[in-house]
């Protein structure tokens, strides 16, 4: 996978201030179901920019996500960059994910601007007509590795035998798996950020709660120990759901905790498929006021059904990589889904926006 840039490379002034919310109506709550079923549609053009300030007086390095997907649901159509940094190039990690790599020498405030921009548009699928399409035997046995996230011995082995316990199909396994994790798991609002991602954790310590890197995670690793092709997409959300749904989407132009990670399963019938369990348990931890705790209830069922194998196209992915390395640092991340840095050595909080400091927005 390949990134080509438009680049320019110009020292400008940096702005940081508020970001002004976007006028957005969304439907009100109502007692009667939504329609969640996205069809598809015409490519949408979308851009995201993402702001770096950093104090001088010592040395210091960032990494900043790129898409860097092209697919019949997303394609990218530059990143461009500027700043006082001492050097910046983008970098593509051999697992795909591509990354504005910058280094400043400290000798003033640390400037910097990505903006990417892309079109993306709703990923859908008829699951009456299969396509058979073809997929390279490399991406696939990749997509059945273990990871440093995703162990698929010990208990990830044996939940996977018992919930795909009966299933003849590798459709029927998937079907089985993603029921399992609504029905069994649980946002937990407490996690910081899209959460750790550890299967283990997820399964035993953290007793099945998380949010989307542990939730999806687990699908994915899930499906790996059953045979099934899967990765996780690591992105950020880019604009409003259509469906009312307010924790399907970006309700303003600041995206800076916006992020969100989905998945994908390979079924040899019909390629690569949608998957987004995590996000029917977002709706019904955190929708309405009320925990909504039965995945049959009007309010979920729409999203529920059309989650799995569908998602919105209000969403963009960065890259399917895990563990990376980034250029400069021999730091390992289990993914790359948030801006990362660093002064003196010394990691920044990609977590804490505000710290770093970092500002993403839609624009």
């Amino acid at each position: 996978m390949t990134v080509q840039p438009r680049r320019s490379f110009l020292k400008l002034a940096f702005a940081a201030g508020l970001v002004p919310v976007l006028g957005l109506s969304r439907p009100a709550f109502a007692a009667e179901p939504r329609r969640f079923a996205p069809q598809p549609g015409d490519w949408q053009h979308h851009r995201i920019v993402t702001r770096i300030a950093l104090p001088g007086g010592k040395p210091a390095q960032v990494w900043l996500p790129v898409p860097s997907l092209e697919t019949d649901y997303q394609r990218s159509l530059s990143n461009d960059f500027t700043g006082n940094a001492t050097s910046a190039r983008i970098v593509t990690d051999p697992g795909g994910a591509a990354y504005l790599h910058a280094r400043f020498d400290g000798s003033v405030p640390a400037e910097l601007q990505l903006t990417s921009s892309f079109q993306t548009r709703n990923r859908t699928i008829d699951w009456q007509n299969p396509t058979n399409p073809a997929e390279d035997a490399a991406v696939l046995q990749a997509a059945l590795r273990p990871t440093g996230n995703k162990p698929l011995d010990g208990i990830v082995a044996q939940r996977a035998a018992e919930i795909t316990a009966g299933a003849t199909t590798d459709v029927d396994k998937v079907r089985a798996i993603y029921a399992w994790i609504v029905a069994h798991c649980y946002r937990n609002l407490d996690t910081p950020g899209c959460g750790p991602g550890d299967t283990v954790a997820t399964l035993t310590s953290a007793g099945l709660g998380g949010k989307c890197a542990d939730l999806n995670g687990l699908f994915v690793a899930l499906a790996r120990a059953s045979g099934v092709p899967a990765r996780d997409i690591y992105g950020i959300r880019v604009a409003p759901s259509e469906f009312g749904f307010k924790q399907l989407g970006a309700n303003s132009a600041a995206i800076s905790g916006a992020q969100h990670c989905r998945a994908e399963v390979w079924l040899s019938a019909y390629g690569w498929v949608a998957m987004d369990p995590a996000d029917v348990l977002k709706v019904m931890r955190a929708e309405t006021e009320t925990w909504i705790k039965d995945p049959t209830d009007p309010v979920v069922t729409q999203v529920n059904d059309a989650l799995f194998g569908n998602w919105e196209g209000n969403w963009v992915g960065y890259n399917t990589a895990e563990d990376v390395t980034l250029q400069g640092t021999d730091h390992a991340l289990p993914f790359l889904m948030y801006p990362q840095g660093e002064i003196a050595g010394q990691r920044l909080d990609e977590l804490d926006a505000g710290a770093f400091v970092y500002e993403i927005t839609t624009a």
